[in-house]
C-alpha cells in the first residue's frame, strides 16, 4: 500500500469518487426537479383531456368514472382517478386521500382548477383537480412512478458512478504502473550503487520529475566514482610519502646497528622522523575536522597584529631562502572572529606552501585587507587556471606537480587550511597573484560566530 502505483490508483479513485459524487448530487437534484415538472405537466394534460371528454358528453356521463376506457388507460399508468364531492374524499388509498385534502382539490367544485405538489409522509404526490359539467375530479400520482421517475434516475446515476469508479481504478493501475516502472529501475540502480557498483546508469526518460531523479542518480554515480578515485590516489600518495621516510629511517637504523653508520645517520633519521610526524599530525587534524566536537576557541583577533607577529618568523625564513619578504598591513587594527591558534596554523600552512615554490629573488607577501581578509601572495610559478578549482581537495595536485616542483608532505596541507577556515565560519579562495604566482585569500567573519 506504500507503493507509488497503489497511491496513484488510490488518488485517481478518490478524484473519480469526488467528481462523480459531486456531479451525481447536482445532477440528481436538477434532473429530479425536471422529471417532476415533466410528470406534473403530463398529469395536467391528462386532467385537461378527461375534463374535455366529460364536457363533450353533455352531461350524459354523470361521473368521471363513467368514462370507462379512458379511466382504465389512465389508471394503468399509475394515476389515481378520484371523483370529488362535497363529502369525504372517496379513495381507497389513504395517502391519495390525504394528498387531495392537503392540496385543496375541493376548490375544483367551485369551478377553480387546482395544480399542487404535496408531501405526505415523505412521499411526494402530484395533484391535478378539474371542474366539469359532470362534476369535479382529481388525478393523483406520486413523483416516483412518473415517466421520468426519480427511482429510475437514481439507478442510472448509480450505474454511472460505478462506471466512473471502474474507469478510475483501471486508469490508476495503468498510470501507476507506468510511473513506477522507471522509479523501480532507479531504485534498483541505487541499491547496486550501495553494494559498490559504480558503472550503473539509469535511462533518463519518462515524466520530467522521474527523469530528473534518474539524472540525479547518474550524477551521484559519477560523483562517487570520482570521489573514490581521488580517495585511492590520495591513499597511494600518502602511502608513498610514508614509505619514503620509513625506508630512510630503517636503512640508516640498520647501518647504525651494523656499526657502519656515519655521522650523518642521526640527522637523516631525525629529519625523516620529523617528516613522518608532520604527515601524521596533518592526517589526524584533517580527520578531526570532520568530527562534530572539533575544538575551537573563537575570540576577537586583530589580523594586523597576527600578521606582524608571524612576519618575524617568515621574514627570517625568507631571508635564508633568498626570497624577498613583504608585509602590507593597514595603519589600524582589523578585528575578526577566529581561533587565534588555528588562524596562525592557517597562515603558517599557506606561507610554507608559498615559500616552498618561490624562487630566490621573488617576493612573498603577507597582506591584511580592511574588510577582514588575510592574503598570502607569492612570485612562484603559480597554478594552471583549471587547478584553482580543485586546489583545496586532498592530494588533487600533489601527484600532478611532484617531480616538477617542490611539493608538501602528502598533499594535504591546503585541504587542512580549507577545513580550518570553514570551521571558523570563513572562506578561502585561490587565484593568480599580481606578483606572478598564486594568491590565497582568507575571509573571516567580522562578527562573533558559533563554533561548529
Amino acid at each position: 500500500m506504500r507503493s507509488l502505483a497503489w497511491r496513484v490508483t488510490a488518488s485517481c479513485l478518490l478524484v473519480a469518487l469526488v467528481a462523480v459524487g459531486v456531479a451525481a448530487l447536482v445532477s440528481l437534484r436538477l434532473v429530479t426537479a425536471t422529471a417532476r415538472q415533466v410528470t406534473h405537466d403530463v398529469l395536467a394534460q391528462q386532467a385537461d383531456v378527461v375534463a374535455a371528454q366529460l364536457d363533450d358528453s353533455g352531461g350524459a356521463v354523470r361521473s368521471v368514472l363513467g368514462l370507462g376506457k379512458v379511466v382504465q388507460v389512465i389508471q394503468g399508468q399509475g394515476v389515481a382517478v378520484v371523483p370529488l364531492t362535497g363529502r369525504r374524499v372517496g379513495s381507497a388509498d389513504a395517502g391519495v386521500a390525504e394528498a387531495i385534502t392537503r392540496s385543496g382539490a375541493a376548490r375544483a367544485l367551485t369551478g377553480t382548477p387546482v395544480s399542487a405538489t404535496v408531501d405526505v409522509g415523505g412521499t411526494v404526490y402530484l395533484v391535478e383537480a378539474r371542474p366539469s359539467l359532470s362534476g369535479a375530479f382529481a388525478l393523483v400520482r406520486t413523483s416516483e412512478d412518473g415517466p421520468l421517475g426519480s427511482g429510475l434516475l437514481r439507478r442510472n446515476i448509480g450505474f454511472a458512478l460505478l462506471a466512473g469508479v471502474g474507469v478510475a481504478v483501471l486508469v490508476g493501475v495503468v498510470v501507476g504502473t507506468l510511473l513506477a516502472r522507471p522509479l523501480r529501475r532507479t531504485a534498483a540502480a541505487a541499491h547496486l550503487l550501495r553494494t559498490g557498483r559504480r558503472d550503473v546508469r539509469v535511462p533518463v526518460r519518462g515524466p520530467t520529475e522521474v527523469a530528473e531523479v534518474a539524472g540525479a542518480v547518474n550524477d551521484l554515480a559519477d560523483a562517487l566514482a570520482r570521489s573514490e578515485a581521488r580517495q585511492r590516489e590520495f591513499l597511494l600518495s600518502v602511502s608513498h610519502e610514508l614509505r619514503t621516510p620509513l625506508t630512510a629511517v630503517k636503512g640508516f637504523a640498520e647501518s647504525i646497528i651494523d656499526g657502519v653508520g656515519g655521522d650523518d645517520a642521526a640527522p637523516v633519521i631525525l629529519h625523516e622522523a620529523e617528516r613522518l610526524d608532520r604527515l601524521v599530525t596533518d592526517l589526524m587534524e584533517l580527520a578531526r575536522l570532520e568530527a562534530d566536537d572539533f575544538p575551537l576557541d573563537l575570540l576577537p583577533v586583530d589580523l594586523t597584529a597576527l600578521a606582524a607577529e608571524a612576519a618575524q618568523v617568515w621574514r627570517a625564513r625568507s631571508r635564508d631562502a633568498g626570497v624577498e619578504f613583504r608585509l602590507v598591513v593597514p595603519d589600524g587594527p582589523v578585528r575578526v572572529t577566529a581561533d587565534p591558534r588555528r588562524l596562525r596554523q592557517v597562515l603558517d600552512g599557506l606561507a610554507e606552501n608559498a615559500l616552498r615554490v618561490t624562487p630566490a629573488g621573488a617576493p612573498l607577501v603577507f597582506a591584511v585587507l580592511a574588510g577582514g581578509a588575510l592574503q598570502i601572495r607569492d612570485g612562484g610559478p603559480g597554478l594552471a587556471p583549471e587547478d584553482y578549482a580543485v586546489v583545496f581537495e586532498r592530494g588533487a595536485l600533489h601527484d600532478r606537480y611532484r617531480g616538477h616542483r617542490p611539493v608538501g608532505v602528502g598533499g594535504i596541507g591546503l585541504a587542512l587550511v580549507h577545513g580550518l577556515v570553514m570551521r571558523m565560519g570563513g572562506t578561502v579562495h585561490a587565484g593568480p597573484a599580481d606578483e606572478g604566482g598564486a594568491c590565497f585569500t582568507v575571509f573571516l567573519p567580522l562578527r562573533p560566530v558559533v563554533a561548529r
